[in-house]
């Protein structure tokens, strides 16, 4: 292969579990997954960043060795995916890192969102060219900077003869909607992981709900439900985005507050998974109804959750990516390669049936070895 033709992508998502790292091929211009590897996150990093992840008053300092502590990370990731693969960083023609998001503010006279994971330490500690701040770029000519995956749906998912969607259920859930004539959509639904997984980690001391397992046991509550849904996001009209800084634990512990009635945890947790799947079906049905629906991120994994999908959209069949030959674990790292080299090549993107962008930009910055 030549140079030119492998990208790595880097990602944390939401959850803050981890990092997922892939390394892809270009050779034919279309992306193929050549290795994957996840460097889990260690509990004090992770409390670390969800405490920036919160929105408080900080100290600087903090902030500052975050965002470094995080590029080390991000380089160690990068370093450990490509020794398992048994390939010379001097064959990887960049790497494209999104970072971890502590804080996404896509509304209001300055809006923002921002990444840590310093590029320049990923850069140095690799000795591969990263690409980095996606997000900021397509702020600043009028667009939500979220999401972005749905770049690499529509450019790999879309078919000329089926109606698709594609679903994205990691700590939030966003859905790419992909009609056979007429332009592609994509926002942010609303929650997809994140509320079960503080929920879980309140209660039970983990970090996920895995399969859906302690959700499936509990007995979902109408009631609640329709407070979970009773939130102005899920009335917004695309393009929209989000992320912690509404649904968080604090978000839940306020809807529960207003709930105010006795409740077990466990049938929290079986609400909140159809208050996911509720948001999802709800917005998909307001636009169109697609022939497939491709589910990617860890949701794929939670059989309950896909169960629950499939009882929700009738009209549909529901299957996960693997189907389309990109493993729903890995689509999101995939992505920020394939965005790596659309900046590398200095192609403009047109964003704006995603994020609402007024014009095409090239996106991210270059951190050139």
């Amino acid at each position: 292969m030549l140079k030119s033709d492998l990208y790595i992508g880097l990602i944390s998502g939401t959850s803050v579990d981890g990092v997922d790292c892939v390394l892809v091929s270009f050779a034919d211009d279309k992306p193929v997954l050549i290795a994957s590897y996840f460097e889990e996150s260690s509990t004090e990093l992770r409390e670390r960043i969800l405490t920036l992840c919160e929105g408080n008053i900080i100290e600087l300092p903090m902030l500052g060795e975050t965002d470094v502590v995080v590029g080390k990370w991000f380089a160690t990731a990068a370093n450990n995916l490509l020794a398992n693969a048994k390939v010379d960083p001097l064959n990887i023609r960049a790497i494209g890192s999104h970072g971890q998001t502590i804080w996404h503010q896509p509304a209001g006279d300055n809006p923002f969102s921002q990444q840590i994971g310093n590029p320049n330490t990923i850069a140095q500690l690799t000795g591969i060219t990263t690409v980095a701040d996606f997000r900021q770029r397509d702020m600043a000519v009028g667009g939500q900077g979220a999401p972005l995956a749905p770049l690499l749906h529509r450019e790999v998912f879309q078919s000329h003869s089926v109606d698709r969607a594609v679903i994205n259920i990691g700590g939030i859930a966003n859905i790419t909607m992909l009609p056979t004539n007429g332009a592609c959509l994509a926002f942010d639904s609303g929650p997809g992981n994140m509320l079960m997984d503080y929920w879980i980690g309140k209660h039970q001391k983990k970090r996920l709900d895995k399969n859906g397992e302690w959700a499936s046991t509990g007995a979902s509550n109408k009631e609640l439900l329709a407070c979970f849904l009773n939130d102005s996001y899920f009335e917004l009209s695309p393009p929209k985005s989000t992320g912690r800084e509404l649904f968080s634990g604090s978000w839940l512990e306020q809807k529960l507050e207003e709930f105010g009635q006795p409740i077990e945890p466990i049938d929290v947790q079986a609400t909140l998974i159809d208050c996911t799947v509720d948001s999802i079906a709800n917005a998909i049905s307001a636009l169109f109804p697609p022939e497939e629906i491709y589910v990617c991120g860890g949701g794929a994994h939670n059989d309950v959750l896909m169960s629950k999908l499939k009882s929700a959209m009738p009209y549909t069949t529901v299957l996960t990516t693997s189907q389309l030959r990109i493993d729903p674990d890995w689509v999101e790292a995939v992505s920020f390669a394939w965005m790596a080299k659309q900046t590398i090549e200095g192609h403009k993107t047109d964003t704006s049936a995603f994020t609402g962008a007024t014009e095409p930009v090239v996106l991210g910055g270059i951190f050139s070895v």
